[in-house]
């Protein structure tokens, strides 16, 4: 081992900048090529970002772990037939997209097999993943980003310099003061973004305003500390305050009017509005199709599921751990004139007490953070025992981590529908739907 910057490199199998060609074999969950080289008498996994399956490359390494390699894309020696050109010219630089190189039809087909992948991996089971619903919008649809910035100028090596006052205006504060994304393969150092191609053209119009007021005030040193803009495009327009009362408008099955919710600009909702009709009506169909009178939504928020389902079914409840997502869920029933719905806050612990639906003519819908369902939450899940179980997740892995509890509980895969919330990069949504009981004889 030797040093690189501060840290000790582990020059096995290779030394610190090592060149090497390879074949990409595949696309791992993170979007990043996977290829394989001869060590010894073995194969050895080397990552590589922005390179496609199939494609010839030139590679340099710059880390070794335990069992692989990562290496950064030098040159494309025999390029895939489906890469294109990025719209970005950020893209490879900024953190936000994976795929913009990659064609969308064949974005949606890798998303797809991914899907298959952990399933077969992690839990097991090999089931037929439908293909992915795309968006409407390949670019363009983001309603939301956080811009990041830091309160003190950054050098080109992107290291702080503590004093203010020397940097000037315009380029070459714009390079000590970069406003932007997190930079690829780091967890500190941002890339200065102008404008975002996935982002909504409204809030690209408002970003150029946003840019030159944030950036006048870190040079007169106005920021103590580093800190994240929010630019949300919402029915009313683009808003940077937080605590902003904003509209979001979903088309309904006809003959049944928009739905209409309101919520805080800061709280979490969906970022791509082109597709919500479809992800929405899909998610409203499969808890419909499991015949249950009674809907609850356990992580209900302003009501998005919940509304959205709830013309289908006798009465919903929607619950919710945050007070003030429950005001504006209630609100947001009696605005759309919906009667049949009503929503609690509970506490962690009691998640489904007071409900008196019985559980064998109940669905569950269930959307959790990132991190998916914690033990307590699934313990009492599956203590209430409902007839089904309509699972959102914008993380399959951990999705189908929460799936072996499931399986364990008695419950069957039914179905299992990809959705593109987020063209050009890995992530995407996936809903499930499990039932109660064993899986009828094909």
């Amino acid at each position: 081992m030797y040093s690189v910057g501060k840290k000790k490199f582990n020059d096995q199998p290779f030394p610190y900048h090592h060149e090497l060609e390879l074949e990409v074999s595949t696309l791992t969950n993170l979007g990043v090529g996977l290829g394989r080289v001869t060590v010894g008498e073995g194969k050895w996994v080397v990552m590589v970002p922005f390179t496609l399956p199939g494609e010839r490359v030139k590679v340099r390494v710059y880390r070794n772990h335990k069992n692989f390699t990562e290496a950064d894309l030098i040159s494309v020696l025999t390029p895939s037939p489906h890469r294109i050109n990025p719209v970005c010219p950020l893209f490879g630089r900024c953190g936000g997209c994976q795929y913009q190189h990659l064609t969308y039809a064949e974005q949606l087909k890798w998303k797809r097999q991914q899907v298959e992948e952990v399933l077969k991996f992690m839990v097991g089971i090999e089931f037929a993943v439908a293909p992915v619903i795309a968006s409407p919008k390949e670019f363009g649809y983001r309603s939301k980003i956080t811009p990041h910035f830091s309160a003190l100028p950054r050098r080109n090596d992107g290291s702080s310099i503590k004093a203010r006052g020397a940097e000037g205006a315009g380029a070459a504060a714009e390079a000590a003061y970069p406003i932007g994304f997190l930079k690829q393969s780091s967890r500190f150092d941002l890339v200065d973004v102008p404008q975002c191609p996935i982002a909504t053209p409204e809030i690209n119009t408002h970003l150029t305003g946003v840019r030159a007021k944030t950036l006048q005030r870190l040079t007169a040193g106005e920021y103590k500390r580093d800190a994240t803009l929010l630019i949300r495009h919402a029915l009313e327009g683009v808003t940077t305050d937080y605590d902003a009362i904003i509209t979001e408008e979903i088309a309904q099955p006809a003959p049944a009017k928009p739905l209409r919710l309101h919520f805080l600009a800061r709280d979490f909702f969906q970022n791509n509005p082109f597709i919500l009709p479809a992800f929405t009506g899909y998610v409203r169909e499969q808890a419909a199709a499991s015949g249950a009178k009674f809907l609850v939504d356990a992580y209900c928020g302003s009501g998005l599921f919940a509304l959205s389902c709830a013309p289908a079914f006798e009465k919903v409840t929607g619950v919710e751990l945050s007070v003030t997502s429950i005001k504006f869920a209630t609100e947001n029933a009696v605005a759309n004139g919906i009667t049949n719905a009503t929503f609690q806050a509970s506490d962690a612990a009691q998640i489904f007490a007071g409900l008196t639906y019985p559980a064998a003519d109940t669905v569950v819908i269930i959307d959790p953070p990132r991190k998916g369902c914690d033990e307590l939450f699934l313990g009492q899940l599956f203590e209430f025992g409902p007839r089904a179980v309509v699972y959102v997740s914008c993380d399959p892995a951990t999705q189908m981590r929460d799936l072996k509890g499931f399986l364990a509980a008695g419950y069957h895969l039914a179905a299992v529908q990809p959705f593109d919330l987020f063209p050009q990069t890995r992530h995407l949504e996936c809903v499930i739907t499990l039932v109660k009981g064993k899986a009828p004889a094909q």
